[in-house]
């Protein structure tokens, strides 16, 4: 115990920073798809409760005016625009092209007016449109929800981070296979990259923010 409380406390004196949620947020929420809730399948992880948490969000921003942008994985057939993460990653076969596992999650239908954002790497911003149509229209901050934590949310973060937007983490909101890796990349992420959060820290935020809309 002494060991871990020596780690934090080193951590706490170099990495103690928050840089809050920003302005002109939008929230994500990253590759929710059936691959991950059916049993059996080669990706199936415990990650219901994180889907119900990031749709709660999702409501709160739509009641908030925030944008709400969807990811997914889709490749064509024989994964040839998937390179080299095809051919490692045996598990992106659930996600060809028209395959009923490369549907959006339980309960995630994208509306008409949320962005959908299909892309083939782990990274929602890598080769994918998303920052350049995030900074078109004027949001400075993304709240990131999604699977898996190690994985495409890890990646989306450091990306989103790079291209210059405040970047907030839930915790609750996202999921992997296992809790030891959810929680080391929540560790880390917040120590460099972006502030983790609660869903209730979050939700209190985008509270406020239909509370200010209807003050104006």
């Amino acid at each position: 115990m002494r060991d871990n409380d020596d780690l934090m406390a080193n951590y706490r004196k170099a990495y103690d920073n928050r840089v809050g949620f920003g302005h002109r947020p939008a929230l994500i929420l990253i590759d929710f798809c059936q691959a991950y809730f059916e049993p059996g399948n080669l990706l199936y992880a415990p990650v219901e409760a994180a889907l119900e948490s990031a749709l709660r969000l999702r409501a709160l921003a739509r009641a908030a005016g925030v944008p709400v942008v969807l990811t997914n994985v889709v490749y064509q057939a024989g994964g040839l625009d998937g390179g080299r993460f095809f051919e490692k990653a045996v598990p992106l076969r659930n996600f060809l092209k028209g395959s009923p596992t490369a549907a959006f999650g339980p309960g995630l239908t994208p509306f008409a007016d949320e962005l959908v954002v299909s892309k083939q790497y782990p990274s929602a911003f890598f080769a994918t449109s998303l920052a350049s149509t995030l900074t078109a229209a004027g949001i400075g901050s993304v709240i990131l929800t999604g699977l898996t934590t190690s994985g495409c949310v890890r990646a989306s973060c450091v990306d989103a981070m790079s291209h210059g937007f405040r970047t907030a983490v839930v915790a609750e909101a996202c999921g992997d296979r296992h809790p030891d890796p959810h929680e080391a990349n929540l560790f880390d992420m917040n120590a460099k990259y972006a502030d983790v959060v609660s869903e209730d820290e979050a939700a209190q935020f985008l509270r406020s923010l239909v509370s200010g809309a209807a003050a104006v």
